[in-house]
């Protein structure tokens, strides 16, 4: 995580690593919420999962929001099953880190996370946020329904309007239907938490997304 530079291109399912075909010890309760961070879902909450680069700071982002239920770490929109951080920070597994987000749908609404998630990181860097390049820093919106996914195309094209005002570039972010997600180690979890003065690399464009408002 730190100013790290790694492959920028997602290998195949045949060049992939093969992971393991059991789960990686991880916590079993939130460190700042203190909630279960795997199920069962409450019932009137539902799902989200985004990429924005580095997920520490991405996880500490979501858990503060009103709403939010329980947050976790982990990878997803890759190859290898139940892969380990380190095998992730080797390039050769396809996964993205990402924030797994459980969340109160009377209290916050998708689209809600949704503005949060385009004006938390730089969404037009490709493989890459900030110093941290990889294809494990990649930004992506990941959809548990057809719901988020209008939601997240709709919001993904008022906020290119935004950039292209600004000059600011062409969104990369890949959209995808929610991919299996493997849970981080125990020690990622929550980590700016555990530790305050962790690094945290990710960083907005300063350009305000136009969602819930006279776009």
């Amino acid at each position: 995580m730190f100013f790290t530079k790694r492959p920028v291109e997602i290998p195949n399912s045949k060049n992939a690593l093969p992971g393991r075909d059991y789960e990686i010890e991880t916590a079993s309760k939130h460190f700042v919420l203190n909630t279960p961070i795997k199920g069962p879902l409450p019932e009137g909450f539902a799902e989200a999962m985004f990429g924005m680069g580095c997920f520490w700071g991405v996880e500490r982002i979501f858990w503060n929001i009103e709403g939010v239920w329980t947050t976790a770490v982990g990878y997803a929109a890759g190859h290898t099953p139940n892969a380990t951080y380190e095998e992730v920070c080797s390039g050769m597994t396809g996964h993205n880190e990402v924030v797994y987000v459980v969340f109160d749908k009377s209290i916050i609404s998708f689209e809600s996370l949704l503005k949060v998630f385009w004006e938390g990181h730089n969404p037009t860097q490709g493989m890459r946020q900030g110093n941290d390049q990889g294809t494990q820093y990649r930004s992506g919106i990941y959809c548990y329904d057809v719901d988020q996914r209008m939601a997240s195309f709709a919001s993904k094209n008022l906020y290119q309007q935004r950039l292209d005002l600004n000059n600011i570039g062409t969104i990369t972010s890949e959209i995808l239907d929610a991919p299996e997600f493997f849970y981080a180690e125990t020690y990622h979890q929550q980590y700016l938490a555990k530790n305050p003065d962790g690094y945290c690399g990710i960083g907005g464009t300063g350009i305000s997304c136009p969602i819930g408002v006279d776009a």
